[in-house]
């Protein structure tokens, strides 16, 4: 079996092991209910559907009074 005549180097070693190491972006999909970004398989913050289905009940936001 061969076996390599001299050490590699921390460089080389270091060229080979993090040449993939990245960060990668989220992927994203959109809710076919309101069409906001949510993340697949979680329930959609904006409307609180899920495949379909309301799973959470989202407070309603309060219209300031207007003065006048």
């Amino acid at each position: 079996m061969p076996v390599p005549k001299g050490r590699h180097s921390n460089i080389r070693q270091g060229k080979r092991r993090f040449s993939n190491y990245r960060l990668k972006g989220t992927n994203l999909s959109k809710c076919p209910n309101c069409g906001s970004a949510t993340l697949p398989h979680q329930v959609c913050p904006a409307c609180g559907q899920f495949k379909g289905r309301q799973v959470i009940k989202l407070k309603e936001k309060k219209e300031k009074g207007k003065k006048g």
